[in-house]
């Protein structure tokens, strides 16, 4: 278990149905073992060598050696007349590999613990399935057939438990279940997974009332991201009842009935931004429900459970008021999604659109009390892009760029033909201002996505670079975007091509 300090509460309390603590201590289920391994030289090299014993490559070796011996076999039983010198290569070979799986085997016992590796039946088939094989091996290749040559029975029964290593095959079940694991855990990178109680699941306690995961997955998809059936014994198991599954995925569902037909749809496109309409709503909903019984828990999912999945998840952390600022609880919700014993790379929110949306929604709870903000209409007058040289041709003339609004698109632009647009490059400040010719009103959400002839690279949404933004939250008639807070750009490795004081500036009008 993890205790983690929250500043007003726990889920428990929502909105203040129970009394708020300056600072109430939760505790949060961490998904591993309680167990503190011992600094000692037997756990320290454990830990050296999991990764190796555990690894992709490591299992896929296996599986092709099992094929080979099986090759091996079927060519030495089928040899009509038994040569000495290809039988003992033959018999080398075999006996070399099946010492190679008793190592595996002993090794697997040493990283998972005698009690996790014996807890699964496969795993004790398979450790039978290596001895006898081994044994058998060793008896075929120590005897010599020449000396029994007048013995018809002894070389047919020899023959025989030759035959038996076919059983072989049955080990091809446990590396196929092993590879499962290990390419979920490949999948999921470093994300905090729930390894315990008998499950592996990509699924992390965020507070002790909300999970996030990613997608339940069935057929060829569950090979690598968390089976549904999994999914929906670990819920039955933990939260009989008292469960709903949230799926954020606009592209791709699953039947409700796995999960008794308690599941909500908030659909969102990937890499990008729930409607404010949509956020309210989902979070009325989750009041509603976590109201209605302290043992009720929400699980959210996306396709990895990061980004649409943090959005909502940090939403609701602002709504039950366990978070004031929207900083703090993406903050909060990266340290959990995180497993830092394993990298230290970032599993939180981090495209900022969607980050700029939990802002979004902390200023409709503190000052427009959960309601929609007064709505804004404005006309674009024009966009100016900042630091832009080393930016495809450097001047804008390559750019096309595209304004959505509830997903319809209301206006374009083509740089390069002046078309509904003039380019004026600005060599002096570094930047490009495009003016757009009759610009759309637009109000509400708003998408923009930049579209460029000179190869600029692309990233989410196909495109160099693209942005989100809600009309009532524009001041001025002015939005300011830096590289960090633009989607694409904002990644460390963009920066070599997007230099630090590269931004986008919009201009309004009054409609």
């Amino acid at each position: 278990m993890t205790t983690v300090h929250f500043n007003p509460g726990s889920d428990s309390g929502v909105n203040g149905s129970v009394a708020r603590m300056d600072d109430a201590k939760v505790e949060i289920d961490n998904g591993q073992a309680d167990a503190m391994e011992p600094d000692t030289m037997y756990h320290n090299i454990r830990k050296k060598i999991a990764p190796f014993v555990m690894s992709f490559g490591f299992r896929v070796f296996g599986v092709v050696l099992i094929l080979v011996d099986i090759v091996l076999v079927i060519v030495d039983i089928s040899l009509p007349a038994r040569s000495r010198e290809v039988g003992n290569t033959l018999e080398t070979v075999s006996l070399i590999i099946s010492f190679f799986f008793l190592a595996d085997v002993l090794l697997r016992i040493y990283v998972e613990g005698f009690k996790v590796y014996f807890g699964s039946k496969l795993n004790i088939i398979d450790a039978c399935v290596v001895v006898v094989t081994l044994v058998v091996t060793m008896s075929y290749t120590f005897t010599d057939l020449s000396g029994a040559s007048l013995i018809p029975r002894v070389v047919s029964f020899l023959r025989f438990l030759r035959i038996i290593i076919l059983v072989r095959l049955f080990r091809l079940a446990a590396q196929k279940k092993e590879l499962e694991k290990v390419t979920r855990r490949m999948v999921s990178e470093n994300k905090r997974r729930y390894q315990k109680d008998g499950f592996d699941l990509d699924l992390t306690y965020v507070t002790d009332r909300v999970i996030a995961m990613s997608f339940p997955s069935s057929g060829k998809q569950s090979f690598y991201r968390n089976p549904i059936k999994e999914v929906a014994r670990f819920l039955d198991t933990k939260h009989e009842g008292h469960y709903r599954v949230y799926n954020l995925c606009s592209e791709k569902g699953y039947d409700p009935k796995f999960f008794h037909y308690r599941v909500e749809r908030v659909f969102i496109d990937d890499h990008n931004v729930p409607s404010l309409e949509d956020m309210l709503k989902y979070t009325t909903g989750v009041r509603e429900w976590m109201s209605a019984d302290p043992k009720n828990v929400i699980a959210i999912h996306c396709k990895g459970g990061k980004g649409r999945t943090g959005t909502l998840v940090c939403t609701w952390l602002i709504d039950s008021d366990q978070f004031e600022s929207a900083q703090d609880s993406l903050e909060y919700f990266g340290e959990r999604r995180t497993d830092k014993s394993r990298s230290s790379k970032f599993q939180g929110v981090e495209t900022p659109s969607q980050s700029r949306y939990v802002g979004y929604y902390e200023i409709m709870k503190t000052k427009f009390n959960r309601q929609l903000p007064p709505p804004k209409s404005l006309k674009i007058k024009s966009i100016r892009i900042h630091s832009i040289a080393g930016v495809g041709r450097g001047n804008g003339s390559d750019l096309k760029v595209k304004i959505i609004v509830r997903k319809e698109l209301v206006f374009q632009c083509v740089c390069a033909t002046q078309e509904n647009c003039t380019v004026f490059p600005d060599v002096g400040s570094n930047a490009a201002v495009i003016s757009l010719q009759n610009g759309p009103e637009v109000q509400g959400d708003v998408k923009v996505m930049f579209e460029s002839t000179a190869g600029i690279p692309k990233g989410y949404e196909d495109v160099p670079f693209y942005f989100w933004f809600n009309t009532s939250f524009i001041s001025d008639n002015k939005l300011f975007l830096p590289r960090e807070e633009l989607d694409n750009p904002h990644k460390p490795k963009m920066w070599d091509l997007y230099k630090e004081d590269f931004g986008v500036t919009m201009l309004f009008l009054d409609v």
